[in-house]
């Protein structure tokens, strides 16, 4: 009688743990599928906002610094969706952009006495 009990029990946590398992790999795809098509319209803002060559640059940038392609791009997004931008960047554009964004650097000398 315990022991059928305890089976019982038993089957029923079984059944929970693979139901909630289940749940997570569903959300999970559902998360990857929406971040997929995220980066879909990210990357075909990017086709209108650059030119050929600036994209190149970027892409070739972001094997490197991904971050800071990040960044570039979220703020190229935003001011092309506010309608500041008017046509598309060309690659000595995104050459002045990126040299603004990038952190200054310090020259730091050191003398002896």
């Amino acid at each position: 009688m315990v022991d059928d009990e305890l089976a019982d029990i038993r089957r029923k946590r079984m059944e929970q743990i693979q139901t909630q398992q289940m749940n997570s790999q569903m959300a999970s795809a559902q998360q990857e599928q929406a971040q997929q098509e995220l980066e879909a319209k990210k990357a075909s803002l990017m086709r209108t906002i650059l030119t050929p060559e600036a994209r190149e640059r970027l892409n070739a940038i972001r094997m490197t610094r991904p971050e800071f392609v990040s960044q570039i791009e979220a703020q190229l997004i935003m001011l092309a969706q506010s309608g500041r931008l008017r046509g598309a960047i060309t690659d000595e554009q995104l050459k002045a952009i990126l040299k603004q964004a990038q952190p200054q650097k310090r020259d730091i000398t050191i003398t002896r006495r």
